[in-house]
């Protein structure tokens, strides 16, 4: 597994910024441990996951690599999205409109879940309840959007269409409509992740920093994790590191690898804000890539999106140098008081995309005892969540057809 560590991220994220050098929150990994259920990733999945476990009386250990939360979790934008990448309309053409509403009936449900325990822990992350804007910026795009509120509307889905006046008067952008949604947050991933984390390791949960696992191997009853320093027997392994790493190699066709930047503002005066004309919500756009604006709790406004595929010998300084500006030519014109505001802030993150969009959670028939909760797409946080309860529910023996939903066998079924 060594071998096959990607550079998660560049640049420095907003929720990293002038903090000072964070010491080492977990030991090492060192001798030999047992436990139940061994986590590899020490990002948001592996956090939600091993506090469900941890919480439930399940005994377990989760190995992270490098720092906990620092890896593609630091490099989220944090909007907590309750639509999935793929809109209904899509969905429903790949899987007909029962199994796609109820996709999007658990995305719903894992924000709401996420939100009630990050408020239950009293996890202080700058978590806000926000709306949510998806606007389409030209008269086809709008038609197209239009017919997706119509079958949100038709589902039971709670949507608001806004006119082109709306739009401006909510946002401050100039476009042909969109869809106006309420429930979903923004909050701050790391905090977040590190609170999480610090709640499982109350409830029991062994946590190790730079302890990369460089093999697995099967035992009769088991797994064993190697580390360079130590190991751990384990009845099951949960794969949680975003992508599936070249030690899985059958795994890496079934994921496209991509590239997402996000630019920031310094904290910005209501006198700044103002000539934006954009409230305090969550604004994306319908185009591919798509891109998306929101401000964080000291008044920064942050702009993502521009994606691109991650391709051989590509330098990440270069690419993060193109896509600042691909951004700010984006935004600018849908904001003119930007072309006086300067964005000292930009980051790179990677993440992994199925074809569906969909997130792979379970088992794999070629790996006996392990589990994977991977390739998230845009909506890490949400399907985080939703891993760590299907996960425990495999466990526990409680499953329900939401796991054929997400189960590496998912076929195209009416």
């Amino acid at each position: 597994m060594a071998a096959a560590r990607r550079r998660l991220r560049t640049g420095t994220p907003v929720w990293l910024d002038g903090a000072p050098p964070q010491p080492q929150r977990y030991a090492r990994l060192s001798g030999t441990r047992r436990t139940r259920i061994a986590i590899v990733g020490g990002g948001i999945t592996g956090a939600l996951t091993a506090h469900a476990f941890a919480a439930a009386g399940v005994p377990v250990v989760l190995l992270e690599a490098a720092r906990v939360a620092q890896g593609s979790t630091a490099a989220s934008s944090a909007l907590l999205l309750k639509e999935p990448d793929h809109e209904l309309t899509r969905l429903a053409q790949r899987y007909g409109h029962r199994r796609a509403s109820r996709i999007w009936r658990i995305s719903h449900e894992s924000v709401d879940g996420l939100i009630a325990l990050l408020q239950r822990l009293s996890v202080r992350c700058d978590l806000h309840l926000r709306d949510t804007v998806h606007f389409a910026t030209d008269a086809e795009a709008a038609d197209r959007l239009r017919r997706e509120w119509a079958l949100r509307r038709r589902a039971g889905f709670d949507a608001e269409w806004i006119d082109r006046a709306a739009l401006h008067r909510l946002t401050g952008v100039s476009a042909a409509g969109g869809i106006r949604t309420s429930g979903s947050a923004r909050f701050d991933p790391y905090r977040a992740c590190l609170g999480i984390l610090g709640a499982a390791e109350r409830a029991g949960a062994q946590i190790f920093e730079r302890s990369r696992v460089t093999r697995i191997t099967p035992q009769a009853d088991g797994v064993r994790l190697h580390t360079d320093h130590g190991v751990v027997d384990a009845d099951r392994v949960i794969i949680a590191t975003g992508y599936a790493t070249r030690q899985f190699r059958p795994l890496i066709g079934r994921f496209r690898m991509y590239h997402t930047y996000v630019i920031g503002t310094a904290p910005l005066r209501a006198s700044e804000r103002r000539p934006l004309g954009m409230a305090d919500l969550l604004l994306w756009s319908t185009g591919q890539p798509y891109h998306y604006a929101r401000f964080t709790g000291d008044h920064r406004l942050l702009l993502g999106g521009a994606d691109v595929p991650v391709r051989p010998r590509q330098r990440p300084a270069a690419l993060l140098a193109t896509a600042r500006r691909e951004l700010r030519d984006y935004f600018e014109p849908q904001f003119p008081a930007l072309a006086d505001i300067a964005t000292p802030i930009a980051w790179q993150g990677l993440f992994a995309m199925t074809p569906d969009s969909l997130p792979y959670i379970g088992p794999h028939r070629r790996y006996p005892r392990h589990w994977f909760a991977l390739g998230y797409g845009g909506n890490g946080m949400t399907f985080a969540f939703l891993a760590a309860r299907l996960l425990l529910e495999r466990w526990q023996g409680t499953g329900s057809a939401d796991h054929a939903l997400f189960e590496f066998g998912r076929v195209r079924r009416r």
